[in-house]
């Protein structure tokens, strides 16, 4: 009966070396995949969060402008639009906008 508690002992001190090392040899693999893959994203020129977040708050703000911008336009366009017409360069007061015939005569 002891032999095989001594066996069942030297077979779980034998289980927990192999773990052991198998968990030492995880963590060194996961380390050269971190460093490998950190080299490949430097390669790679991204953009890092924060910048990508400043240039999106850029572009909205951008947007919104445009956005305002476009309907004041849209807005001046339809007051030009309301007001009567005049004839450029007849203007009876001043004498100006006549033609070089319209003097002569």
């Amino acid at each position: 009966m002891q032999s095989d508690n001594r066996f069942l002992d030297d077979l779980a001190r034998v289980a927990s070396g192999a773990l052991g090392a198998l968990t030492g040899v995880r963590e060194e693999v996961e380390a050269r995949l971190r460093d490998q893959f950190q080299r490949i994203l430097d390669r790679m020129d991204l953009v890092r969060r924060d910048e990508f977040e400043a240039v999106q708050a850029m572009a909205a703000k951008a947007r919104a402008e445009q956005e305002r911008l476009a309907e004041r336009v849209a807005a001046l366009e339809a007051a030009l639009a309301a007001e009567p017409r005049r004839k450029p360069g007849r203007s009876h007061a001043s004498g100006e906008g006549k033609s070089a015939s319209e003097d002569q005569s």
